[in-house]
């Protein structure tokens, strides 16, 4: 099923960059819980059941009746799958590199979301977002310092420090961005709230088989490592359930790219909570990403 690509309102466009922050917040607390003891897969682990008990209790309180259709049946299991190799993903890059460039490495899921939306939909992007995709490309590339100036390394040392982060970041962004785009034209009409239920339990399942694989949990050693653990499940939480909840109705082709603002305010909070830093040219490469996104966001159609 196709679905037309709506013009946003104030409000919508408000809730996205909610999200943003949200998402942002998620992973300076995973930061701070990877700094103290926790794993990834612990991680993902205690977010991703958190989350489906919360989800089932709401059901349940709620009575929101669990109709899947048989598309809704083949399409979640995968889903999840995704997102749960995404989250892997993400959080081993947030692990390895400061927080705002795993970010900005993973925020060029707008592009793959757009790519994979033609490819499998054949929904060609609009001009706009086809206009501004070079622009957040370029934006990255300062920010990354993708030539080893800002860092004084060179290419070569720049990539040999932050390489494997990237790469597992954009791993994690062309995982999320297919999920998106499965649960926009796979999931139609199935309440968010069941949605991200059976997401986050297949998630959870994937994060469980890595925890084995490794030999068992590994949680945090301190109380900072805590604090770190329950915030990236709160945001993590909110922020999802709004996520899969909004981009459905809005069409994901574009509206995704609004979100990329999400690196930025990681880079203010891991500046002011973590005390991590870049380069005045990276934070010249996110401003122009955001500037980009944001005139994207405000446009008129």
């Amino acid at each position: 099923m196709t679905l037309p690509t709506r013009a946003l309102s104030g409000t919508a466009f408000a809730t996205l960059l909610l999200i943003a922050l949200l998402m942002g917040s998620n992973h300076v607390a995973a930061r701070f819980a990877f700094n103290h003891g926790t794993d990834v897969a612990t991680a993902v682990t205690v977010r991703s059941f958190a989350i489906v008990i919360v989800m089932a209790l709401l059901i349940a309180v709620q009575r929101v009746p669990v109709v899947l259709t048989t598309r809704h049946r083949r399409a979640l299991p995968f889903i999840g799958l995704l997102v749960g190799a995404q989250s892997l993903c993400l959080y081993s890059a947030v692990a390895r590199i400061p927080v705002a460039l795993a970010l900005l490495a993973f925020n060029s899921y707008p592009i793959w979301t757009a790519l994979f939306d033609w490819a499998v939909y054949r929904r060609r992007p609009e001009r706009a977002a086809l206009i501004a995709m070079p622009i957040i490309l370029v934006g990255l590339a300062l920010a990354l310092d993708v030539s080893g100036a800002a860092s004084g390394l060179g290419a070569a040392g720049q990539w040999q420090r932050i390489g494997v982060g990237v790469a597992f970041a954009v791993a994690g962004a062309m995982l999320f961005s297919l999920a998106l785009v499965l649960t926009q034209h796979e999931t139609h009409g199935l309440d968010g709230r069941i949605r991200t239920a059976a997401t986050m339990l297949v998630a959870g399942l994937v994060a469980i088989a890595t925890v084995a694989a490794q030999g068992g949990f590994h949680f945090p050693q301190a109380a900072p490592g805590w604090w770190g653990l329950a915030g990236l499940t709160l945001f993590f939480g909110t922020g999802f359930t709004l996520l899969f909840t909004v981009l459905p109705r809005l069409g994901v082709g574009s509206n995704t790219a609004i979100m990329n603002v999400e690196p930025v305010f990681a880079l203010v909070l891991a500046w002011l909570i973590l005390g991590q830093a870049i380069a005045p040219v990276q934070v010249a490469g996110a401003l122009l990403v955001v500037g980009t996104v944001v005139a994207l966001g405000l446009r008129r159609r």
